[in-house]
């Protein structure tokens, strides 16, 4: 079964991270990449994509003349979407493992995290099925 596993986050969450140290934002990005490579040897990461900032994200509505755009963070927004990863895992409990591990990744001073991972079934046939 196929799953995504959305990180999402909010402006003064985006902002704080902005404040984390050097050293920290290493510790962090390394904890990712080798929780990337342990799926990827697993067998079980389909994607996994970098995303631009929030603020350069664009807001499109079909209008009455055209396609309706709106720049960057909007106020109203309570969060918006950092990062995903689409796996491709036996069950719904390995994809909570593993929402899990991308949650508790290390924060400023190797502290663990505790980010909302949402995780949702991809409705399609899994990769070594015929579509």
């Amino acid at each position: 079964m196929k799953y995504i596993l959305m990180m999402n986050g909010t402006k003064a969450g985006v902002d704080s991270y902005r404040a984390w140290s050097k050293q920290d934002v290493e510790a962090h990005f390394a904890y990712l990449k080798r929780l990337n490579c342990e799926l990827a040897e697993s067998g079980e990461l389909v994607a996994n994509e970098p995303l631009g900032a929030p603020e350069q994200a664009k807001l499109v509505q079909a209008g009455a003349n055209g396609a309706l755009m709106t720049d960057g963070v909007f106020p109203e927004s309570k969060e918006f979407l950092l990062g995903y990863w689409i796996v491709d895992v036996d069950s719904a409990e390995r994809a909570y493992q593993i929402a899990a591990q991308l949650s508790g990744g290390p924060g400023p001073g190797g502290m663990q995290l505790s980010m909302p991972i949402e995780v949702r079934q991809i409705l399609s046939p899994r990769t070594s099925e015929p579509a």
